[in-house]
């Protein structure tokens, strides 16, 4: 009688119970399903990427209210504030001496937010910080994409360290949220500020790789050639890809626990 009455957690249970290779198909199913509804209803591909960025300073704003009602960062990774602050910091150079527009406006307004909470976090609220659990190495990130942007970057007209830069930052951008995964997969019960934060950098990358994807389709792959020759094209769209990706298992958690009417996010070991 409940099932019938609530159909969400009727399909909810009937997707649990299908064998992996059909959640993958049904999820493979849903993101095309999504691009197709995307690609319908957003006249300008752009937006998607405008509505991306704004998600992403939404979801920090939520963590600003979390650190201001609760007194504690606990479950927040220092670590992938610093390199989400990295990456902006260094996009926002790019778009100063590349090109100036509402993208930079929003980049502003995510870089002052966030190094806000690098700040209460390293201060304010320092007690309640989770250091031996936020154990990723950071310079395991840094390090392999500084490296790879020198051989991989645009082949525009800018100078060579601005291509260098750009080049840097979407590598980074794609997996600056690793070690707040670590984090979680630590600690397994993700509290729900934490949980809301997170799953809105899955919805802004989602946004993001959207809005590249369509764009190839739109430009029948005239957009790879615009941005130059050689692999970078293709990292591009792999970076967007892959940061999509990276959240899409906590993504899954979430809506479950959101469906089941629970107020945390259960991790299984081994889901980051």
């Amino acid at each position: 009688m409940k099932a019938s009455k609530n159909p969400i957690h009727a399909v909810s249970r009937w997707i649990r119970r299908q064998p992996p290779k059909m959640k993958v198909f049904l999820a493979v199913l849903s993101v095309i399903a999504a691009l197709v509804f995307l690609k319908m209803v957003v006249e300008d591909n752009d937006n998607l990427f405008v509505a991306a960025e704004t998600v992403h300073a939404l979801g920090t704003c939520v963590l600003i209210y979390k650190l201001s009602k609760e007194k504690t960062c606990a479950g927040l990774s220092l670590k992938s504030q610093e390199l989400t602050a990295l990456f902006l910091a260094v996009r926002l150079y790019c778009s100063f001496v590349m090109e100036y527009d509402i993208h930079t406006l929003l980049d502003s307004a995510t870089l002052g937010t966030t190094l806000w909470v690098i700040y209460m976090i390293r201060f304010n609220l320092r007690s309640s910080y989770m250091s031996d659990k936020d154990n990723f190495g950071i310079y395991y990130v840094v390090i392999p994409c500084a490296v790879l942007s020198m051989f991989i970057h645009p082949s525009t007209s800018h100078h060579w360290f601005n291509r260098i830069c750009w080049a840097f930052c979407v590598y980074l951008e794609a997996i600056s949220v690793l070690p707040q995964l670590r984090v979680m997969q630590n600690i397994e019960i993700v509290e729900p500020f934490t949980a809301h934060y997170v799953f809105a950098l899955g919805v802004a990358r989602f946004l993001s790789c959207a809005h590249w994807v369509i764009q190839v389709f739109d430009t029948q792959g005239r957009l790879l050639t615009a941005l130059g020759y050689g692999l970078w094209p293709f990292m591009v769209l792999l970076s967007e890809i892959v940061q999509t990706f990276i959240l899409a298992d906590f993504c899954y958690y979430y809506v479950k626990s959101l469906i089941g009417g629970q107020l945390v996010v259960r991790l299984p070991s081994g889901v980051v």
